[in-house]
């Protein structure tokens, strides 16, 4: 079956949903609600009946939504059959935590491989990874079929990385610098700027007190 086109935020809300449909089955749970998958991410029941009607998938009216069957689905939308290999370049605190992280969590996403400068990390395998050295970026990213790179480098040097990963044939980046990134229509990139979610907290805290 074709991949559907669907917005990123929907997109994001059903990683979400796999992730709380995981625990419920853990939890001994086969069938869940709207109701229920909305409270758990404060969104409506409304919202979520909308995106899991986008990709197909209905409910029994008396039990609610299969949660064996609604995981199944959602994977099948959000992974690929071999999985995609992940690269994180720039292995510092941040690096460190994210591969932390990500370690035995999604079987689909491995990361593989990172990248630093420091020669105390060049070389050594660290939470199962080997570290490469940065001049061997597009060797490695093309032998080991890395798609997605995971960017924490100082800002200074964020863009002429991303020119590095681009050339290497990375598909998809995850910004974690505060640099804007240009890229070319092909390559998705996701930022996340720690400043800018420390303003939005910042603003909803005064606007409460305001109240």
């Amino acid at each position: 079956m074709k991949t559907p086109v669907l917005p990123p935020r929907t997109i994001e809300r059903l990683s979400e949903y796999r992730r709380s449909l995981l625990e419920y089955l853990a939890g001994g749970k086969p069938y869940i609600f709207s109701h229920e998958l909305a409270a758990l991410h404060h969104y409506t029941p409304e919202q979520v009946r909308r995106d899991i009607m986008l990709i197909g998938y209905s409910s029994f009216q008396r039990k609610g939504y299969d949660v064996k069957k609604l995981i199944r689905r959602i994977a099948g939308i959000l992974d690929t059959p071999r999985g995609i290999n992940v690269a994180v370049v720039g292995f510092g605190n941040l690096g460190h935590a994210i591969t932390n992280y990500f370690r035995g969590k999604r079987s689909k996403l491995n990361i593989i491989a990172s990248f630093d400068n420091d020669p105390g990390k060049v070389g050594k395998v660290t939470l199962g990874v080997v570290c490469y050295p940065v001049q061997q970026l597009h060797e490695i990213i093309r032998e080991k079929r890395i798609s997605i790179a995971v960017l924490t480098v100082p800002p200074e040097a964020a863009r002429e990385i991303t020119a590095r990963l681009v050339y290497a044939g990375i598909r998809g980046i995850l910004n974690y610098t505060s640099v804007p990134l240009q890229v070319p229509e092909n390559v998705f990139v996701e930022s996340y700027d720690f400043i800018t979610f420390l303003e939005k907290a910042a603003y909803f805290v005064k606007l409460s007190g305001e109240r």
